[in-house]
């Protein structure tokens, strides 16, 4: 009897190990560092936009700055997402004073928010990581 239910294990065991694995489901679409995508930000570039607005796929309002080089100018900007293969950084002065305000957006997709309204002065890109 004792081999029987040996055996019986064993072929159980064996068909276990030869059933196909169960199919890997669909992977969860690729999230920005902040948490959010990059709504409707163009392929390569970096976007910011002027409100305190992120669903999840992100921004859906026209950016106030769409850009994959180096700009000077004057926009409001609160949100930004950069999806570019350089980290950026954003310059400006929070808006309606002359408080200098710097941020770094990082490369590669990740989007984030200014935390406060700013007047973006200036968009440089750096060689390394800042």
């Amino acid at each position: 009897m004792l081999l029987k239910s040996i055996a019986i294990a064993a072929s159980v065991a064996g068909m276990l190990a030869a059933a196909p694995a169960p199919a890997a489901s669909a992977a969860a679409p690729e999230m920005s560092m902040q948490g959010w995508g990059a709504g409707n930000c163009p392929q390569g570039m970096l976007c910011i936009w002027p409100n305190w607005n992120h669903p999840p796929q992100g921004p859906v309002e026209t950016p106030s700055l769409t850009t994959n080089s180096e700009w000077t100018g004057s926009i409001q900007g609160f949100n930004f997402y950069n999806g570019t293969g350089r980290d950026a950084v954003i310059s400006g002065f929070a808006f309606g004073s002359s408080i200098p305000f710097k941020t770094c957006a990082p490369a590669g997709g990740s989007g984030g928010d200014l935390y406060i309204p700013v007047n973006v002065t200036k968009v440089t890109w750096q060689m390394t990581p800042c």
